[in-house]
C-alpha cells in the first residue's frame, strides 16, 4: 500500500488488505464520497466499491451499463430509480442490474446512505445516460442523452481525493 495525503492506495498488481477507513476517498459535493479500493492498475474484471450518499443526494446521473451492476444497501435509506420506476430501499436490500438497466440511487431519509457498489468491467463506451423526467426530478439526471461520461458530467463539480471524513453508522 502506498501513503497518500488522502488514506492509503494499492500500488502494483499484488493483493492487499485494507481497511476502509484508512484507504484514500473520492468527496464530490454533488455525490456524496466514496472509496474505489484500486490503485494503479484499476482491477481488470471487477470494480467494488463503497459509497455514501446523503439524503437527496444521487450517487451519479441515471445510466445504463453494458455489463452488471449491483448493489448492497448497508446503513440509511435511499431511493432507486430504475426502468423509471422508483423503489424505497433499507439496510440489507440487494439490487441487482443486469446488463442495459437504467438506475441510479439517491440518498432518502434523515441521516446518509452507505452501500455497496459491484459492477463488472465493460469498455469505456459502453454506458448510455438517458433522459428520464424521474430522475431529473431528483437531481439525478441529464438533459441530454449521451454514451460520454464526460458530457454528462461536464457542469459537475469537481471530484476530490481525501481521508475518510467519519460521521457514518457504525463509527466507533
Amino acid at each position: 500500500m502506498e501513503k497518500r495525503e488522502g488514506g492509503l492506495k494499492p500500488s502494483g498488481e499484488g493483493w492487499f488488505v485494507v481497511n476502509a477507513r484508512e484507504a484514500e476517498w473520492v468527496h464530490n459535493e454533488e455525490f456524496g464520497a466514496g472509496v474505489t479500493f484500486e490503485g494503479t492498475p484499476h482491477f481488470a474484471r471487477l470494480g467494488i466499491n463503497i459509497q455514501v450518499i446523503w439524503p437527496g443526494q444521487p450517487n451519479g446521473y441515471y445510466h445504463a451499463e453494458q455489463d452488471q451492476e449491483d448493489f448492497l444497501v448497508l446503513s440509511g435509506k435511499c431511493l432507486l430509480l430504475i426502468e423509471g420506476e422508483e423503489r424505497r430501499l433499507r439496510p440489507w436490500d440487494f439490487v441487482h442490474c443486469p446488463s442495459g438497466t437504467q438506475h441510479i440511487l439517491v440518498g432518502a431519509g434523515d441521516r446518509p446512505c452507505a452501500f455497496i457498489g459491484i459492477g463488472a468491467r465493460g469498455t469505456p463506451d459502453g454506458i448510455r445516460y438517458a433522459v428520464s423526467e424521474l430522475a431529473l426530478r431528483h437531481r439525478a439526471g441529464v438533459a441530454t442523452e449521451t454514451t460520454k461520461p464526460a458530457e454528462a458530467y461536464a457542469r459537475v463539480p469537481e471530484t476530490t481525493t481525501g481521508p475518510y471524513r467519519g460521521g457514518l453508522p457504525g463509527d466507533a
